[in-house]
């Protein structure tokens, strides 16, 4: 599928019996060795490992550690990633045990482009994408020649322009991952080609910009200023992704049970109001 205000994440010390464990999130980096899985207590799964961007899912990790995981005999060690290019990697190498800011597609390209294996445990959130305008309130509006800003990696590029196709500004092909994937451009808009997470950045500069709402909360914009925005019929939710390793592991099992329970939906509804929206 990576410009936002900096978020500080501060570890919460959690003392079952004898057993002193910390939840830290750590900024930018990725941490170090793998999770245990070995817990003194019975029904104690240990500590688990996620890379995550820090909105949403950073946010969704830290409730759910907060208000279920104990009870879980779970605890959430959550690393915090910057951009879409280094937590597939951090995973891969044992870094982290699971990550959490990805959908299905970038999944398969990151396996595809990198020889990975990597494996999806199942589907969380829709982090819904947006073109967003400080010139114009309406897509119809976007006038000939407007230029537009959209993700220069395929997962989102190809998202970006299936959009506006969607709204029958363009024409694109089936399987449209880059501007080669246009087939009719009517209005002759000019697009820009940006990384993912400076997207939100560009929106002054542009007429429009397509920004995805883990970028564009952190940064401010406001649905007033989405003139298109995915409904949650959109294949693009965010997946918990793991190794085949870890993919049985009860740890991992665990989390993707806290992250789909009716209490985590509740949470991700009630705070995001439609941006963020989870798995039915």
């Amino acid at each position: 599928m990576t410009v936002r205000s900096t978020l500080l994440r501060t570890g919460a010390a959690l003392v079952t019996g004898a057993l002193a464990i910390t939840l830290a999130a750590c900024s930018g980096g990725s941490s170090s060795g793998s999770g245990s899985s070995d817990g003194s207590a019975d029904g104690d799964l240990g500590t688990i490992k996620v890379g995550a961007l820090a909105t949403p899912a950073g946010d969704i990790l830290k409730w759910v550690q907060d208000n279920l995981a104990e009870e879980a005999g779970l605890t959430i060690e959550w690393t915090e990633f910057t951009d879409y290019n280094t937590p597939n990697p951090a995973l891969s190498d044992g870094s982290t045990d699971a990550n959490l800011f990805q959908n299905s597609t970038f999944l398969k390209t990151y396996n595809t482009q990198s020889g990975g294996d990597l494996v999806s445990v199942g589907e969380v959130y829709l982090p819904a994408a947006g073109f967003y305008s400080d010139k114009y309130d309406s897509a119809d509006n976007l006038p000939n020649g407007a230029k537009i800003a959209i993700p220069n990696d395929p997962t989102n590029e190809g998202r970006a322009l299936k959009l506006l196709a969607s709204e029958g500004l363009i024409e694109v092909s089936d399987d449209v991952t880059n501007l080669d994937g246009i087939t009719d451009n009517p209005k002759d808009f000019q697009f820009t080609e940006i990384e993912n997470a400076s997207l939100a950045l560009a929106v002054p500069d542009q007429d429009a910009a397509f920004v995805t709402a883990t970028f564009a909360l952190p940064a401010g914009l406001t649905e007033d200023q989405a003139i298109v925005i995915e409904n949650t019929d959109s294949s693009y939710y965010n997946v918990l992704a793991t190794t085949p390793a870890l993919e049985s592991d009860p740890r991992i099992q665990k989390l993707y049970e806290l992250l789909t329970d009716q209490r985590t939906k509740d949470y991700i509804t009630q705070t995001w109001k439609g941006l963020i929206v989870p798995v039915a």
